[in-house]
């Protein structure tokens, strides 16, 4: 620790600190442009000017220099610096008039408008005469994506961007080009950004240099309602603000949270909102004469209970990956209470067994803990498309450790470099075996991170064998004899923001049910009546046979295509909902607008579907809901905390017999950007997704 003081304030700061945070303990504000606390130090705005007693006859770069860096005085006096002398002042206002030099002062028609750095520190800065009369410089705007507009007229060069692509988002694809005059920041070639979290340097901008293209011209931030909410496009679970005018969504952005997405969101959740206004379904349909016709909610729930009433327990479900745990509780009671435990929110023939103990399907290490391990094995998974900001904290902690990385299975750019061992379970058994150079780095190991992908575990063709035995020895490789006290290293990452919550509720095979893969199948061959789908568009919808099928969800997707009656539902902007991340942290989201047309929040269309069977559910409201499932599962009622699975669950786990011999791991996801049917009915995610494939094309 060192003693400096600050405008005549004393205080103590661990010595590694800059003069900037120095500043800031004491509560001083410092303007900066450059300066990021997530990015390396570049200090070339030169806003953060401040005057350091005893030290150059000049103002000083806070964010450049170190509290060690300064000398005591002469009699061991601490050292002294002023944020807020004539000296400073004056700095700070030359600074400001040679970054307006060039700027072009469009405010008025400048979508950073009301959110710009620069716009604030010229109101506390800035001169109301420019002393240059030369004619400004022009720059060329760059395309560099359809996802991230540019005016570079107004850049300052502050290479916030730069550092961010390079360092965060693992591709090295902005730089500054030319020098003095003719320096430009752009693509190398002048092409689309290929990082799936580019979109982060929209809000690094301190000036409307880039800004969002979709979002161009709709909107102020003065005229959007803000509501803080979570976002459900992976099993993140990133905390996010959604901006509304109206009945309309119009953006969305990171908040901070640093136990999960820090302060990025991938360009999924950043730019999915114009999905939530595409090929909606905001009224009930029924199918007649094979045909799907608008119907009444009266005339479609009467339509289900004629069918259910007939079927019996002849009756499945199974819940689509952005499916809350408040309607896949009900659907398990509706169900129930027909005598069927027909549920599943499980892909087609996924490893994770009901009997599992928690932490066989938890990321127990949770994502902060990423940053903790010191040898990482990934198992059948991409993070960078499953998982973008898991996939960032993993850069980021190979970055500062340079902590030995290796893969089983697909072979594909993760933005660092990794030992490729092999492509499926025969890899990952001689490693168990303890055979090959990076079993012995694990076994060495005190905190091994084993992150095993959906892809490992859930083998549609081979069976649900494959997956447990992957379960198996991904537990012995994460519980070494060497692993330090209390250290769970074994990660299974979902992409589905259901799937926790679901099997946390049970909304699993029960009381004599089958899984999803089984339902399609009895329904294809006529031993099952009828088919609910909640939201679930990623399964085999052509294999039903004549089953009576149900969609209740959103968007006309695949199941809404099938489906014989179609129940309209809330997105996640349109209803309060509890999801569980990969990590068993428990969230929930804010309703910033209501659905459109005749659309329902899901559980209350499964509410009134229990009254037209004649087996009303026992709760009438969402705070009824909520207090049974609390009754029943109390973890769920604390929100954003994890309830933690035990270390010696996953030591039993690796106990288990090994039958599989060979089967090979691919990712669960093979489009990042056309991953649900909100995605898919997006515009701008389908334009990410041909340039993609583009890309790929021209790789090949």
């Amino acid at each position: 620790m060192a003693n400096i003081k600050v405008d005549g304030t004393l205080v103590e700061v661990p010595d590694y600190y800059t003069l900037m945070q120095a500043a800031e303990a004491a509560g001083a504000e410092i303007p900066r442009f450059c300066y990021h606390e997530r990015l390396s130090v570049a200090g070339n705005c030169r806003m953060c000017l401040v005057e350091v007693k005893g030290g150059p006859p000049k103002p000083t770069a806070s964010c450049a220099m170190s509290v060690k860096d300064l000398r005591p005085g002469p009699n061991g006096e601490p050292p002294e610096m002023f944020t807020n002398s004539p000296m400073v002042k004056k700095a700070r206002e030359g600074v400001m008039e040679f970054l307006l030099i060039n700027h072009p002062l469009d405010c008025p028609i400048c979508d950073q408008g009301g959110e710009c750095d620069l716009q604030d520190q010229a109101m506390a800065y800035g001169v109301d005469k420019n002393r240059f009369a030369e004619n400004k410089r022009a720059v060329e705007d760059k395309y560099i994506g359809p996802l991230v507009k540019t005016s570079m007229n107004r850049c300052i060069h502050c290479t916030r961007c730069v550092r961010f692509t390079t360092e965060v988002a693992g591709i090295a694809e902005m730089g500054l080009l030319g020098r003095g005059e003719d320096a430009e920041i752009t693509t190398y070639l002048e092409k689309a950004l290929t990082s799936e979290l580019q979109g982060n340097v929209i809000d690094l901008c301190p000036v409307g240099a880039l800004t969002s293209k979709p979002y161009a011209f709709n909107a102020r931030p003065w005229e959007l309602n803000k509501t803080e909410s979570i976002d459900v496009m992976d099993a993140v679970g990133s905390n996010i603000r959604v901006d509304s005018r109206g009945n309309e969504v119009m953006r969305v952005l990171p908040r901070i949270n640093e136990a999960i997405n820090e302060e990025w969101i991938s360009d999924k959740t950043r730019f999915i909102w114009d999905g939530l206004k595409s090929q909606r379904l905001d009224r009930p349909y029924v199918r007649k004469a094979g045909k799907l016709q608008a119907a009444s909610w009266d005339e479609a729930l009467a339509a289900v209970a004629a069918r259910m009433k007939k079927a019996g327990n002849k009756v499945g479900a199974i819940a689509g990956d952005l499916a809350a745990v408040e309607e896949m509780y009900a659907l398990k009671a509706l169900l129930a209470s027909v005598g069927s435990g027909m549920t599943d929110v499980r892909p087609a023939m996924s490893g994770i067994d009901p009997s599992m103990p928690r932490s066989a399907y938890l990321f127990n290490p949770t994502i902060a803990g990423i940053e903790q391990a010191d040898a990482i094995l990934i198992i059948g998974a991409n993070p960078r498309k499953e998982a973008a900001l898991i996939n960032a904290r993993i850069r980021k902690t190979w970055r500062a450790k340079g902590l030995p990385i290796a893969v089983i299975g697909e072979r594909a750019d993760l933005t660092y470099s990794y030992s490729y061992l092999g492509e499926g379970f025969e890899t990952l058994a001689e490693l168990a075996a303890g055979k090959g150079e990076f079993a012995e780095v694990l076994a060495k190991a005190k905190n091994p991170l084993i992150i095993v992908g959906e892809g490992a575990v859930s083998h549609a063709k081979l069976g649900k064998q494959v997956g447990r035995d992957t379960i198996a020895l991904a537990a012995k490789l994460a519980t070494g004899t060497e692993v330090a006290e209390g250290w769970n290293g074994f990660a299974l990452l979902h992409n589905a923001a259901s799937r926790i919550g679901g099997i946390d509720i049970g909304f699993v095979p029960h009381d004599g049910g089958v899984c999803s893969a089984d339902q399609i199948a009895l329904a294809g061959k006529g031993e099952l009546d009828v088919l609910f789908l909640l939201g679930a568009d990623e399964y085999d919808t052509s294999a039903m046979g004549k089953a009576f099928v149900v969609y209740i969800g959103s968007h006309g997707d695949a199941g809404a295509h099938r489906a014989d009656v179609i129940l309209p539902g809330a997105t996640y902007t349109e209803k309060s909902g509890t999801y569980v991340n990969t990590e068993g942290r428990v969230q929930m989201t804010n309703r910033a607008v209501f659905p459109p047309g005749d659309g329902k929040e899901d559980w209350a269309i499964i509410r009134a579907l229990s009254g037209a069977i004649g087996k009303p559910l026992p709760f009438n409201s969402l705070t009824q809901l909520r207090a049974a499932i609390y009754a029943e599962f109390p973890h769920l009622a604390r929100i954003d905390q994890i309830a933690p699975g035990a270390v010696a669950d996953v030591a039993k786990l690796a106990k288990a017999g090994i039958k599989t011999k060979s089967a090979p791991y691919g990712s669960a996801v093979a489009e990042f950007y056309l991953s649900n049917p909100i995605a898919r009915a997006s515009a701008v995610m389908g334009e990410c997704a041909a340039m993609a494939a583009g890309l790929r094309q021209a790789a090949e």
